[in-house]
């Protein structure tokens, strides 16, 4: 902003809480889940949902293990009168999950809202009315605190008279002083205190107090005080059941959430993805799975992300953003060289860890750089952990290589192949897909041929004492020869063929071999990777050979790498 914009605005009055307990908590377990998708995530869309729309999104919630859905605000709407009836008639709400309708302090409101319930086995009636002063200054022009906190206790008793009509219902209350977050907490708690006592709220049938940040006005440490504050003075806490309903004005729902967990709520209401007013509301994927990235178990099944992701695309025609903590396609994506190599290590010392245990997978603890959880226990792959342009390195490459197509790099190897390939990605000036990377890993660096050529083993026999005499045919600038050579092994043997044939006038000297089979079975191909040293120039270069028969791929790897050190 401009300095002179900031004249308009002043610092929120904030609680004292001197004695506070919340930072010295840690979360051990999950709170009571309350999805408001269907009616505060609804009320956000461009478009509301229709009532298929509504109906497919109901399902996917349920199946994600939410017990408590607030399915809409059905005096307010004949959609959601009808979406409502539609799940009570039809017997699509399981016995285990509760109904949750929202309504005003309004006698004729309330009268439509208990029609809608009739038959419905478990219903939670969510009453509002909004207490801050901002709203009683401008909503309500002037009312006064009296006058807003009979509002509540009026609504309360309404609906306390009309539990007759809801016979066979299990009905509970939930009541939130809307605006909570910029209420004065004393007040907020003297109208809480009203309800529970209209209601005759106890211990075995107790009220919902759903304490919103309708606005986030304050940092999460101070909504965390509130929370704390007003537990600490409530004085009948074991007659209720503390909730927290966040929004993300200030861009930390979740931070005031978590720490209004750690001050002593009971229970979260929020929205996938955080669908919601303005900035939106608080995302429960993200909570959940921050739960669950410390080991707790929370109730909610994230493991079918992409599932959930399109469901809820296709029901509200919202989008996700490629960064969203968990969902988004870039989340768990390393593009930086640095990152990419510690990722790979991580992988590979897992997978040390299993063949030197003997033990599952799932049983080695999560400790991989960069990844605060595994993918694959959301349901994402491990092609997007990856993903090379100009800022890549050796390892992300050797990562893919090995992980898509089964070349297992030697370490020494990576950075001669990451460097030419992220150099391809930087005058491309656009990301290399996978394929792209295998091609031009196979291109430039596996079976060479030009200018020397293998073109095949005419003999190889092994002599008393070990040593191997080969005879070979190469091509060379189009023409073919035999070669002869001997040495402790084809490849020493090869080598010697090469010097003494005097096809290319060359100092040089194997440094390093490696091989390994591409796939499993006897028809498998093998390949087979070769470092050779230019004692001329004191350069070492890799290149790899491919074959069914393991001895031939290594003759085609020092062929191709000939092949490199007289091209360089």
């Amino acid at each position: 902003m401009k300095p002179e914009s900031l004249k308009k605005y002043q610092p929120i009055q904030v609680i004292s809480n001197p004695n506070r307990q919340w930072c010295k908590n840690t979360i051990t377990q999950a709170p009571i889940w309350c999805s408001v998708d269907l009616r505060d995530g609804n009320q956000a869309l461009a478009i509301p949902m229709n009532l298929e729309q509504k109906l497919e999104l109901f399902k996917l919630l349920v199946s994600l293990g939410f017990k408590q859905i607030e399915v809409g605000f059905p005096s307010a709407s004949d959609t959601e009168f009808a979406f409502l009836r539609q799940l009570i008639e039809e017997d699509l709400v399981p016995d285990d999950v509760t109904l949750q309708v929202l309504v005003q302090a309004r006698e004729h409101l309330i009268d439509k809202t208990c029609q809608s319930l009739k038959g419905a086995k478990k219903a939670i009636i969510h009453l509002y009315n909004s207490t801050s002063p901002l709203q009683r200054k401008v909503t309500f022009r002037g009312a006064t605190k009296q006058s807003i906190l009979d509002i509540a206790v009026s609504g309360v008793k309404l609906i306390k008279e009309r539990l007759n009509q809801l016979e066979g219902t299990q009905v509970t209350l939930q009541y939130s002083p809307e605006s909570f977050s910029d209420t004065e907490t004393d007040y907020a708690l003297e109208v809480c205190e009203a309800v529970m006592q209209a209601w005759g709220a106890t211990e075995e049938n107790p009220v919902i107090l759903n304490l919103p940040a309708t606005v986030e006005w304050t940092t999460p440490n101070q909504h965390a005080d509130q929370i704390e504050w007003f537990i600490h003075h409530l004085s009948n806490r074991k007659a209720a059941i503390i909730s927290l309903h966040t929004h993300n004005d200030r861009g930390t729902g979740v931070a005031a959430t978590e720490l209004g967990l750690l001050a002593g709520a009971d229970r979260v209401e929020g929205t996938l993805f955080g669908n919601g007013e303005r900035t939106g509301n608080l995302d429960l994927v993200i909570v959940a799975l921050n739960m669950n990235m410390l080991g707790i178990e929370t109730g909610l099944d994230f493991s079918d992300m992409k599932h959930v992701k399109d469901t809820y695309t296709k029901t509200t025609a919202m989008t996700i953003h490629e960064r969203h903590p968990y969902a988004g396609e870039l989340v768990f994506t390393a593009f930086s060289g640095s990152h990419q190599d510690a990722i790979k290590k991580g992988f590979d010392l897992r997978n040390k860890a299993v063949e030197e245990q003997g033990v599952d997978l799932q049983e080695i603890p999560w400790e991989v750089p960069y990844l605060t959880i595994d993918p694959q226990d959301i349901g994402s792959n491990y092609e997007a952990i990856v993903r090379i342009n100009s800022q890549s390195g050796k390892g992300g490459v050797a990562f893919i290589l090995e992980k898509d197509y089964g070349y297992e790099l030697p370490k020494a190897m990576q950075a001669q192949i990451g460097t030419y390939i992220y150099q391809a990605a930087d005058e491309q000036g656009s990301e290399l897909d996978n394929d792209k990377i295998k091609e031009l890993f196979e291109e430039n660096f596996v079976n060479i041929n030009t200018p020397l050529s293998f073109e095949s083993t005419v003999q190889l026999t092994s002599t008393s004492d070990n040593v191997t005499q080969g005879s070979f045919t190469i091509g060379y600038n189009g023409k073919t020869q035999e070669i002869t050579g001997s040495g402790n092994g084809p490849i020493s043997a090869l080598v010697a063929a090469v010097r003494s044939s005097g096809l290319i006038e060359l100092d040089f000297q194997v440094t390093d071999y490696r091989s390994h089979a591409l796939s499993g079975g006897s028809e498998a191909d093998s390949i087979a990777y070769v470092q050779l040293k230019d004692n001329s120039t004191h350069q070492c270069i890799w290149a790899a050979g491919v074959d069914s028969s393991i001895e031939k791929a290594g003759l085609k790897a020092l062929i191709s790498a000939l092949n490199l050190l007289l091209i360089k």
